[in-house]
């Protein structure tokens, strides 16, 4: 059956019996009446006109399914129906007048030859219709007097235009919601907020004085120094560079001034420490994530709001400066989690909303204006890397509840995600136990081959996002490394990491102990050119980014709980943040040494080389020529190598070989019979060297028994692993069969190079004075008291 508002006069009428062949319709020109349309189109169409005449009497469509149509006759209409039409004619104009002042974007006028031309056909277009408001009053009217039947199918074609109406309705009200709180975000967070950091970092250009600054070799820098009551001392790196205009230059003539206004990025500043008692607001956190911030903050800490610690690292990473911190640790861990957590989903979710509050206003516009570049070139722009999957998994369930309010939203894949990350857990012997460090590093799923990603909106996450539709990309070094793949591989990829302007590393020296070099790789591949445009809209792409200047707009934040030549290589080398960077230099005042409870003699050698690639070779050939004769010698039997570095350890097997020297020998990749023979052997003093890694300790962390002299070839990545190994000399791990209480030794080879290491062992200030003293060798004596 027609619809209601568009019935027609040929379908209520029949044709008479025997006439199948001839068409009842009227001339066109018999129709006086026109009609209008009660939805305002896009372009404004000039109002049609009514006729002056109207018929009196109008045909009843019931009554004509069972009668002959009656001839219709014309007549003028009378005084009394002008008021009527000339109150509906006002009706339409006011509804006009008001649905176009309500859009937001109100379209340029037509010009005059097109409006007739639009004029002439709607007029012509308005002859064929009925006007969809009177005829509903007409139908309501005839539809009285019809039989049961017609009123039976009549409800039940006004019922489907009613839930056909509702669902449109629906749509609308849930359309135009959508946009109205998107304005209303709009208004509580203020997304072009000149002082919100994010708005300062990301919207601007580099000035040609600023980029000549980071691109030039060395980078000129201006050097700060502070200290807070926390974090303790700080060493600030800014790029120098000429003050920086904010309208650029102008061009100036005798008659005509031509001033071409341009914001440029503002030069970097000293980070100013905020209170831990500030409202988020104050520091510019999203609305969206202010209710849940106290709750999970105070699950994590025990305070809703910041700790002294927060607040000092969210100081920092909240001015969009590159940081790097050395001072994690097992107790400050969720701390550190939580500040990392709530700046990129603070990140996430100012992008977004600049992105839709920008699609709201381009819906009404036919070109993209240059204040509406907002993305880069590829979508992903938060990329966290841990070394484990519990360490993601407590990310993944942290950004779940910032985000999401308790018990509302929804979480896409969540029953994959929990069987995915949780469970494979190492099981820890009740009978010597492993030490505490040991237990809460591997504790969780210890995987470290992952990589996910997640697509943030309003009220949902969705977990297990195909990279180019990710917002937050989680995973570790081997799992991108997998991805990325080699020089010459047909399959790998790593577009998705060209727009990357949040990078975080937590638990970083974990990497040294999995491989460095898949790291390595991973910076080596930021911010390269992409190989395909993956559905990128370039004219909603940053300048900055389409000229290649992301790296010097990412953000880098490396935690630690040591610090490390080759973290601060990847900081020093690897990160060009252009508003600087922050790190913390803490000295260690008392070394691990002192940890060490054996009465035994230390003794450090030092040799030289003029740069670290020559280390390498140069403590190879001062261990042969300088500290292996010593050793060979029969009062140094039972003697424990212990090599940091596989390749290392590899050369130093290779060349023990080749001398047949008696040696057994323990790595990372030995299976556990060979392990097992070796600790035999090297405890009954059949083997006069144990060759042994630093790798497989940390992974294993065995009691090696029967050690009578340690060297170390290099000075370990952890500290404490030091006086771990020297506290195995105790009497309690001896064979009293083989070797001597009296002679036992600990034996450093270093270099200038080792500072670090160095540094964590004996202390900052001893391990200076080592490292510039004339004299090569130190000797300490602990255990004394």
């Amino acid at each position: 059956m027609a619809r209601r508002g568009k019935l027609k006069f040929k379908d209520v009428v029949k044709k008479p019996h025997g006439q199948k062949g001839q068409s009842n319709k009227k001339p066109k020109k018999q129709h006086s009446r026109r009609t209008y349309s009660l939805f305002d189109n896009k372009k404004s169409k000039p109002k049609r006109k009514f006729h002056s005449e109207r018929s009196v009497e109008e045909p009843d469509p019931k009554k004509l399914k069972y009668e002959a149509p009656p001839a219709i006759e014309e007549s003028s209409s009378s005084d009394e129906e002008t008021a009527p039409l000339d109150n509906l004619r006002n009706t339409f104009t006011i509804t006009r007048n008001t649905k176009k002042s309500s859009a937001i974007d109100s379209s340029e006028s037509e010009d005059e030859n097109e409006d007739e031309v639009e004029k002439n056909s709607t007029e012509a277009d308005g002859e064929s219709e009925i006007d969809s408001e009177i005829d509903d009053d007409g139908m309501l009217e005839t539809s009285s007097g019809g039989n049961d039947h017609g009123n039976i199918s009549e409800v039940e074609s006004d019922l489907e235009d009613k839930n056909s109406e509702k669902t449109d309705t629906e749509s609308l009200a849930q359309s135009e919601s959508s946009e109205i709180e998107v304005d209303t975000e709009t208004d509580i967070d203020e997304v072009d907020n000149t002082e919100d950091p994010f708005i300062k970092h990301i919207a601007y250009d580099l000035h040609d004085s600023m980029l000549e600054a980071l691109q030039s070799t060395p980078v000129s820098l201006d050097h700060f120094t502070e200290t807070w009551s926390t974090l303790g001392k700080l060493s600030i790196q800014i790029p120098k560079c000429d003050s920086i205009s904010l309208e650029g230059n102008s061009t100036q003539d005798s008659t005509f001034s031509i001033v071409e206004k341009k914001m440029f990025a503002a030069k970097g500043i000293v980070p100013k420490s905020v209170s831990k008692s500030s409202k988020p607001s104050q520091l510019f956190i999203k609305t969206q994530i202010i209710n849940n911030l106290g709750k999970l903050n105070k699950k994590t800490t025990g305070s809703e709001n910041f700790t002294s610690l927060q607040a000092e690292i969210f100081s920092v990473i909240n001015n969009y400066q590159d940081f790097c911190y050395s001072g994690r640790t097992f107790s400050n861990s969720e701390e550190i989690r939580f500040v990392y957590c709530v700046h990129a989903v603070n990140h996430v979710l100012k992008t977004r909303l600049k992105v839709i509050h920008h699609n709201v206003r381009l819906s009404k516009k036919d070109d993209v204006p240059e204040e509406f570049r907002d993305q880069g070139l590829v979508r992903p722009k938060v990329l966290i890397i841990v070394p484990f999957k519990d360490a993601a998994y407590k990310i993944v369930q942290m950004l779940i509840d910032l985000i999401l309010p308790q018990d509302k939203g929804n979480v896409m894949n969540k029953l994959r995600f929990i069987e995915d990350y949780t469970g494979n857990e190492l099981i820890m012997p009740k009978k010597n136990p492993k030490p505490e460090d040991y237990e809460l590093t591997f504790h969780g799923n210890t995987n470290d081959d992952f990589k996910m990603g997640i697509t943030v909106t309003k009220k949902s996450l969705k977990l297990y996002a195909e990279f180019y539709s990710s917002d937050i990309i989680i995973a570790s070094p081997l799992g991108l490394r997998t991805i990325i793949g080699a020089e010459g591989e047909p399959d790998r990829d790593y577009d998705f990491l060209a727009s990357i302007e949040l990078l975080i590393l937590d638990q970083t020296e974990l990497f040294l102990m999995q491989n460095w070099d898949h790291v390595v790789h991973i910076f080596n591949h930021m911010h390269l050119q992409p190989k395909d445009s993956h559905g990128t809209d370039f004219s909603r792409v940053r300048t900055w980014s389409l000229n290649g200047w992301a790296k010097y707009y990412r953000q880098t934040l490396i935690f630690s709980s040591i610090a490390l030549p080759e973290i601060n290589s990847i900081f020093n080398k690897k990160c060009h943040n252009y508003a600087g960077k922050v790190r913390v230099i803490n000295p260690s005042e008392v070394g691990c040494i002192n940890r060490v409870v054996v009465q035994v003699p230390h003794v450090f050698h030092r040799f030289e080389c003029s740069n670290a690639a020559e280390a390498i070779d140069a403590r190879f050939d001062f261990f042969v020529s300088k500290i292996l004769p010593q050793q060979r010698e029969s009062l140094m039997k039972q003697t424990l190598i212990f090599v940091p570095s596989y390749f290392d350890y590899v050369r130093v097997r290779n060349y023990f070989k080749k001398e047949d020297i008696g040696f057994v020998q323990i790595c990372e990749y030995s299976k556990e019979g060979k392990v097992a023979r070796a600790r035999d052997m090297f405890f009954h003093g059949d083997a006069h060297f144990l060759l042994y890694t630093e790798r497989y300790h940390f992974f294993n962390r065995k009691r090696i028994k029967g050690i009578r002299h340690i060297l170390f070839y290099q000075l370990p990545v952890f500290p404490h692993f030091y006086y771990e190994m020297c506290n195995l000399m105790q009497d309690s791990y001896q064979n009293k069969k083989v070797g001597s209480q009296s002679n036992m030794t600990v034996t450093v080879i270093y270099s200038k190079y080792d500072l670090y290491q160095l540094s964590s062992v004996v202390g900052t200030e001893k391990a200076t004075k080592m490292s510039q003293s004339d004299r090569k060798v130190h000797m300490m004596v602990t255990g004394g008291g």
